[in-house]
């Protein structure tokens, strides 16, 4: 199964991600800031089914092609490394105050459903899991179910990270309007992260 090094790094990696703010964890915070607890709480865990969907689907067509081909693992996982450093370089350049627009405040009878809705249709979500669940498993071992257990790890620590931001709903939101100093040092963590995630899987 996957090496105790590699699960190390990913855990560090995950967690590092799932603390920085990004539109999953804004759009929480909008929804917690309308309807309350209970809304915040629906929101976050629908987001989490919708993205265990994009982890699932990654489990199910990646696995597929990758237990076929060694070729065609290491070109995924230069593409998804490249990806990732993608990502990190982009958030890096983005605006101080681009985290904010990208709350989305959708309106929905269901929180819940409203959060999977979000989660499913994002195709970014996809792309991330594509890029980052391969660069950790162990090609020798069964696929699949090293997919589905990382993607699992990783939405859980998403999930647990919105539900602190839904706990904290009020004071989360005064500093992310208020504080363009917080606001940049959260955003050069997040795109460090992942521009140093990229670059060592790319060599590694």
């Amino acid at each position: 199964m996957i090496t105790s090094g590699n699960f190390l790094i990913f855990l560090s990696a995950a967690f590092l991600l799932a603390i920085a703010p990004g539109p999953g964890m804004l759009y929480v915070l909008a929804r917690s800031l309308k309807g309350g607890k209970k809304v915040g709480m629906a929101s976050a865990f629908g987001t989490a089914l919708g993205g265990m969907g994009h982890v699932i689907a990654a489990a199910f067509g990646l696995s597929a092609i990758l237990a076929q081909s060694a070729y065609a693992f290491l070109f995924v996982k230069y593409v998804g490394a490249a990806y990732l450093v993608y990502l990190g370089i982009r958030t890096l350049l983005s605006g101080d105050a681009a985290m904010l627009n990208t709350v989305d405040e959708s309106k929905g009878q269901s929180p819940f459903w409203q959060g999977v809705l979000t989660e499913v249709l994002n195709p970014k979500t996809a792309l991330f899991f594509l890029a980052f669940i391969p660069q950790f498993v162990n090609h020798a071992a069964p696929l699949l179910p090293q997919f589905i257990l990382l993607g699992a790890i990783s939405v859980a620590l998403n999930t647990s990270a919105d539900l602190v931001v839904v706990l904290a709903a009020a004071p989360l939101a005064q500093r992310l309007e208020t504080s363009i100093l917080w606001r940049r040092r959260q955003r050069q963590a997040s795109g460090a992260a992942l521009v140093g995630l990229g670059s060592y899987v790319a060599v590694s």
